[in-house]
């Protein structure tokens, strides 16, 4: 983003020692013409609840955006798998994300047994894009949860918050971007760490506008919003 208006900007002050055009009026037309065609398009909601699929929200140098987790289980070795050029802190979320799920396996009506003979492959798409960070634990817990209850997670709804062992909702950062990145893609509903609640009240009215703010302090709370319907654990091998 920065870069892109890094490059208007000189196109811009070029265009006005060239043609002498002051002041100038930028509209879409205009971006596309100096800018070209979108590189790429923006997450949103999807248009249908899919079972070990959730949306978290992300903090980057840009601003906020919407990434999706994946979960997919197949027979195998009690491996798992992570893949989406994600960093090390994210890597232990996944971790800490599927101990959490063995440990409340019959709290949310998950066969126990369901890792003895099988892999846990969760992968987050835009691989090109380096990963970091806790605030994903949320939303792995959720693709996790959703696969093994065969519940698929609500299409509107986000998620950001760190996770811990026993399953409580940690406070993250960056939260006014990230609820402008909800607003982008379209979500209703973004589930957020009670220990935010306060950054909330701070940040403009028009970012909160229209979004329905959750605030929870475990992931049973979490998963009670964002879960459709009755487990039928799924996943099957």
């Amino acid at each position: 983003m920065r870069q892109q208006i890094a490059s208007l900007c000189r196109k811009l002050a070029k265009r006005v020692l060239i043609e002498g055009e002051d002041p100038v009026t930028v509209d879409e037309a205009m971006l596309q013409e100096l800018l070209g065609a979108p590189t790429h398009s923006c997450a949103s909601a999807r248009a249908t609840p899919r079972v070990g699929l959730a949306a978290s929200l992300a903090w980057t140098e840009d601003g906020g955006e919407i990434i999706f987790v994946e979960a997919a289980r197949m027979r195998g070795s009690k491996q798992l798998i992570l893949t989406g050029s994600l960093g090390e802190v994210l890597r232990e979320s996944a971790r800490t994300a599927l101990s959490f799920c063995r440990s409340r396996a019959e709290t949310f009506g998950i066969d126990p047994a369901f890792y003895a003979d099988s892999d846990i492959h969760v992968h987050i798409p835009a691989g090109a894009i380096s990963k970091e960070g806790p605030s994903a634990g949320v939303a792995i817990t959720l693709a996790l949860l959703s696969l093994l209850t065969g519940r698929p997670v609500r299409r509107d709804v986000a998620s950001t918050g760190e996770l811990s062992l026993l399953g409580e909702v940690l406070p993250v950062g960056g939260i006014r971007e990230k609820l402008m990145a909800a607003r982008g893609a379209c979500m209703s509903v973004v589930i957020l760490p009670q220990g935010c609640e306060a950054r909330v009240g701070a940040v403009e009215k028009e970012v909160v506008e229209g979004l329905d703010i959750r605030f929870v302090t475990t992931m049973e709370e979490a998963a009670a919003i964002a879960l459709c319907g009755t487990a039928t654990p799924g996943g099957s091998v």
